[in-house]
Order: structure tokens, then C-alpha cells, then sequence
């Protein structure tokens, strides 16, 4: 076996890993590793919308802003601790700017300010894109001063287990494709940047690549929150992309057809609302509305979300958006006075003789051309959508310096954190990914410099940890693919944007089950993953089934519904956080925790200097950072 060291080991390369490496060197932490299954193989690199949003504190026009109205707008999304939300919007503007001086081209006018835009649940306007691949610029970016650093680079490995001992973090054990073998590295702090789960779902927009990897984390004994808050959303299938923003605002056909996709075609949102007036407006505020929300599911735009669920999976029909001819019935004069302004603003023109695509093409014409590059001619041929699995807003616990309260060294941080809650506004996974990356290199850097001496301790753990993976090194004759689409098909059945509480209690001894059978069967690379995702999805159904029976309801991107009845929220519940940890042995603990507060935001500048002097700023409080 291999083995290697470093003082700090990051893992994974999105755009909050790439940050947390770099800043890390910036700190004077010199022996830092990247670890990675491959630099273009994340979420980051791979995924955008029609203009992928940066959501940060406002920094253009009148409306005023601060750290603690940004805070606040976190914080009132529910289930968010208010310490946390509050460094995420006090280093907003630091983390934002050193991404405009590493290149990344964030629109200004010519007087410097970066004009805003309003995302969902955003209400001044903080939102910004540099385009379709905001995210992938940013990598980009990271990797270019990735390069400029000297930072060594660990591809096509993958972590499959982290060694610790009963309190702290040691190292990991990754297999390596590069020659089939195992590998372990020997940290003084290990910053986990994952990733979200993105092979969780079968219906999901996440890269083909993006698998995800908290099993590990969780297998560890790493506290985890918030599991069950996810984001849903309609997203292309043949080519995984959000069809939010322009693609809605445009308002395209939506035609579902037969299950061989090319037969029976009907415009068939027109068997809910006939009023095309209302059906249409209605449509264009998907793009503002484009997560699946469930409190606009009685009445608002995410009644379209549960209409092409019907479609899809009640009906075994395809839905697809036709850009090619309008929609029946459609006319501007019919529309709500938000879609007429908006359209009338940008300067598209919504006569009849206008098609859907050239509404889009003079709205945002690299939403076509993002398409042409991976083979789809929306001037050809529809877009076949579903609702898919988007992002998960719950994930790993950290505190204020995104530390684990569980295993400490050991800090998760982009998606692969769980600090978002029930809603976020758009674009705030970004922010939250480079605010995490900064906190956790400053707090390594501050307190966690000194070299301790793990080397007896890293070889005890690593003794232990190898035997349990004995079975899994060369890919047998076997069914991991089938494996895969067992657990998919399970998550989109039971624990997607609708969710039945008998069915996850039948989902949950079968998850259980599964684990037991691949861990017994071992493997290569792909059952390896299959085991990450099925300890995650375990966990996950737990926490499901744990925050249905404590009677929160249907909140967020999920309706919960009970012996077919649609349970309504119990608002109570957005001042708590679902915590979840896995014990081992087929066994999860769960509880509801106060949220922490939000602070007031001021402080005395002299009181606050001598802190920051003293180093005062990273001492714990009551456990808590």
C-alpha cells in the first residue's frame, strides 16, 4: 500500500476545494495536497443554468444592504443557524472580489459597481452570473492559481474511508485507478470537499460524474443536518441541465407525448388552466420560481412541477419543451403585467409571428448555443425534461469555522455542508462554497499550524480500517450497474420532491438490506461508490422518516403526504435543525436542536480590534464556534 502525508489534505476539486486549497498556501501552510477524483469530473466544472448565479451581498444601486440584512435573508429560509449564515454574509464581499481579481468576469458598469438581479426567495436583488457556467469559471480560475501555487494534484483517486481515532481526524484510505491499489494518506486536517450526493437519484441533473462521497464522512461518525431538504427542479434529460430562467421566461410549448416519445403529442398543461393568460404567465415565473417549492404547490408556479411529475412518472408519458412554434392560445396581450414588463424591458418581442426560440435567442442566446454543443438543435427538435434531483441543501454539520462538531480537524465544506436549511435564495451554494473554504484555511491557519505527532495513531487506524475493505479490489463478474439503478430508483420513488410516509417506511429495510449485500459482495471502483451511496441513502431515509413522524409536514422542495393526504407545514420546525448521525450496524440517531441565533451585527471596533489582536475570535463558546 502506498502512503504518503501532508499537514492539510483537501478533498475534492469544485470550486469551494480549489478556493480552500489555495487559500490554505496563502496562509503559509505549505504541505497541502489536492485529492481527487479528477479536476473536471465535479459538479462545479460540469453544471450551469442559462445564467448561473452568484448570490452575494448587494454591491450596485440603492437599495440598501449589509452583512446583517444578508444574514437575515439566510436565516429566515428555516432550520439555518444564525452565526453561521451571519459569516456567510459578513465575507461575502471578500470571497466575491477575490474571484473578480482572479478573472472571473462578473458583469460592472463602467463606474465599477456589480449590478444585481433578483434570484428565488431574494428580495432586493443581490444575484450575479458571469453566464451559463458561472461555477466553471470559477474553477478555472482556481485552477489556474491551483497551478501558480504549486500544489500537487491527487486524480482519479477516490476516498473511501477517513481514519481517525475517537476524538479527531488522521488521515484517509482512497483507492486509486491509476494502478488499481490503495492508498493512505496520513493529515493533520482533512477540509472535505465532495460534493453533494449526485448518483443518489435516477431522475437527477447532476453530472454523470458528480457521484458523491459523505458515506465516508458518515461512516466516521461526522454529524450530518438538515438531511431531508433538497432541491427539485424540471431539468433536460438526454443532456443534464436546469431549464430555469430564459428557458421558462420565453414560454415555450410544453407537449408530453407516449412513453416511445414520438407519438400522441398534447399541449397538456391546458387540461389544468384553460385561461391560457394565466397558464402562460404562470409558466414564465418558473424561470424566477424554478425550484420546486412546496408552498406554491396549491396555487403558484410549482403546480407546473406536480403537472409534469403527473405526466412522467403517474402516466409513463415524456414531456419535452417545443421552442420551435407558441404555445396555443398565446398572446402577449393575455399576459400578467410582471411577464409583459420583463419581456417588453429586455426587448423581446412577443408577437405571434415571434417563436419561442427567437424570444430566446434575443433573451439569452448562449442558452441555445450551450445546447448546439452538446448535439441539440432546439431549432430541430424538442427538449425532453423530468423534475429532477438538483441540490441538497442538508449535508454535513460544521460550526462557525465549518469545523465538524464531532470529529474535529475534519472540515466539510461546499455542498458537501449542510448549511442551507429548508430554502436558499439561488445561488447562495456558491457563496456559502468560497465563504467555507476561506473560514476553514483561516481557522487551520490560525490554530491548527502545529505539527502533532499522529504517526502510531495513523498506522493503528489505518490497520483497522484496511481490514474491512478487504474484499473490494479487483471489479468482479458482477451487477453493480444493476446495483445503482436499484437504489436510484428507490430515492426517486420514495424520497423525491413528493414523498409518501409508507413508502419510506418500506424503502428503509430494503436500503439496509442492500448495504449489507454489497458490503458482503465487495468489488472494484463502481461498488465501492455503490456502498458510499448506499450508507448515504440509508441515513438519508432515516432522517426522512424521522422528520415525518415528528410532524413537520410538507416544507421546502418536498410534499409530504400521509394515507394520501398532503400534511400542511408546521412553520414550528424552521427554528429547529434535524440532526443526524450514523452509529454503525444498521443504526441512526436523530434530534431536533434550537437553531442558534442570528447576531446583532455590532460590535464596538476598539472591543473587536484588541479580540482580533489576541486571536479571541477563534476560541469556542458553549461548544460552539
Amino acid at each position: 500500500m502506498r502512503k504518503g502525508s501532508f499537514h492539510t489534505l483537501v478533498v475534492g476539486s469544485g470550486a469551494a476545494g480549489l478556493a480552500c486549497a489555495c487559500r490554505l498556501r496563502a496562509a503559509g501552510i505549505e504541505s497541502v495536497g489536492l485529492l481527487t477524483e479528477g479536476l473536471n469530473c465535479g459538479t462545479s466544472i460540469n453544471t450551469g443554468s442559462d445564467k448561473q448565479t452568484y448570490y452575494k451581498l448587494g454591491l450596485s444601486g440603492e437599495t440598501p444592504d449589509s452583512p446583517v440584512l444578508l444574514a437575515r435573508t439566510l436565516f429566515e429560509g428555516g432550520s439555518v443557524d444564525g452565526d453561521v449564515a451571519f459569516a456567510e454574509a459578513a465575507c461575502s464581499a471578500r470571497a466575491f472580489m477575490k474571484l473578480v481579481e482572479l478573472g472571473v468576469p462578473f458583469p460592472r458598469d463602467r463606474y465599477g459597481a456589480f449590478p444585481g438581479y433578483r434570484t428565488d426567495h431574494d428580495p432586493v436583488g443581490r444575484a450575479t452570473s458571469s453566464g451559463p457556467y458561472t461555477s466553471q469559471a470559477m474553477c478555472r480560475a482556481w485552477q489556474t492559481e491551483l497551478r501558480q501555487r504549486e500544489i500537487p494534484v491527487l486524480e482519479n483517486r477516490r476516498v473511501v474511508s477517513l481514519l481517525k481515532n475517537e476524538e479527531r481526524v488522521l488521515g484517509v484510505l482512497a483507492w486509486s485507478q491509476v494502478d488499481q491499489s490503495w492508498e493512505a494518506y496520513l493529515a493533520q486536517n482533512v477540509v472535505f470537499a465532495v460534493g453533494g450526493p449526485g448518483a443518489l437519484y435516477l431522475s437527477s441533473v447532476y453530472p454523470q460524474r458528480q457521484k458523491g462521497g459523505i458515506g465516508a464522512a458518515l461512516r466516521a461518525g461526522a454529524l450530518a443536518q438538515s438531511l431531508p431538504e433538497s432541491q427539485f427542479g424540471m431539468a433536460s434529460t438526454k443532456f443534464r441541465w436546469n431549464v430555469s430562467g430564459s428557458y421558462m421566461q420565453v414560454l415555450p410549448r410544453v407537449v408530453s407525448r407516449s412513453a416511445d416519445g414520438l407519438s400522441d403529442e398534447r399541449e397538456f398543461l391546458r387540461d389544468y388552466i384553460s385561461d391560457p393568460g394565466e397558464l402562460y404567465s404562470l409558466l414564465f415565473l418558473k424561470g424566477y420560481q424554478w425550484p420546486f417549492d412546496a408552498s406554491k404547490a396549491r396555487s403558484g408556479s410549482s403546480r407546473i412541477d406536480l403537472w409534469v411529475y403527473e405526466e412522467t412518472v403517474l402516466k409513463g408519458r415524456r414531456v419535452f419543451l417545443d421552442y420551435r412554434r407558441n404555445p396555443e392560445g398565446f398572446s402577449l396581450d393575455q399576459l400578467s403585467r410582471e411577464a409583459g414588463d420583463y419581456l417588453a424591458r429586455s426587448g423581446v418581442r412577443v408577437e405571434l409571428h415571434w417563436t419561442p426560440l427567437e424570444r430566446l435567442r434575443q433573451l439569452n442566446p448562449a442558452a441555445i448555443e450551450l445546447y448546439k454543443r452538446q448535439a441539440i438543435d432546439l431549432a430541430e427538435e424538442p427538449l425532453e425534461i423530468a423534475v429532477c434531483f438538483q441540490h441538497n441543501n442538508g449535508g454535513l454539520s460544521g460550526n462557525l469555522w465549518w469545523e465538524s462538531p464531532t470529529l474535529s480537524h475534519f472540515f466539510p465544506i461546499g455542498e458537501a455542508n449542510g448549511s442551507h436549511g429548508v430554502r436558499r435564495p439561488g445561488g447562495s451554494a456558491l457563496n456559502a462554497g468560497q465563504v467555507g473554504a476561506l473560514r476553514a484555511a483561516e481557522y487551520i491557519g490560525a490554530c491548527y499550524r502545529a505539527r502533532e505527532n499522529l504517526e502510531a495513531q495513523f498506522e493503528s487506524a489505518l490497520e483497522a480500517e484496511a481490514m474491512r475493505w478487504e474484499n473490494f479490489s479487483a471489479e468482479p463478474e458482477g451487477d453493480w450497474e444493476r446495483e445503482r439503478r436499484e437504489l436510484q430508483e428507490r430515492m426517486s420513488r420514495a424520497a423525491a420532491h413528493i414523498r409518501d410516509e409508507e413508502l419510506l417506511r418500506k424503502a428503509i429495510p430494503e436500503a439496509w438490506e442492500q448495504l449489507e449485500r454489497i458490503e458482503r459482495k465487495g468489488g472494484g471502483l463502481e461498488s465501492l461508490v455503490n456502498l458510499d451511496l448506499a450508507l448515504t441513502q440509508a441515513v438519508y431515509l432515516e432522517a426522512m422518516l424521522y422528520q415525518s413522524i415528528s410532524g413537520v409536514g410538507s416544507r421546502g422542495s418536498a410534499l409530504l403526504r400521509r394515507e394520501g393526504i398532503i400534511l400542511p407545514e408546521d412553520e414550528a420546525f424552521r427554528g429547529r435543525v434535524l440532526e443526524s448521525r450514523y452509529l454503525g450496524a444498521g443504526k441512526t440517531e436523530h434530534h431536533w436542536r434550537p437553531v442558534r441565533s442570528l447576531p446583532s451585527g455590532e460590535s464596538w471596533f476598539e472591543s473587536a480590534w484588541a479580540e482580533f489582536e489576541a486571536g479571541k475570535i477563534y476560541q469556542k463558546s458553549n461548544g460552539n464556534l
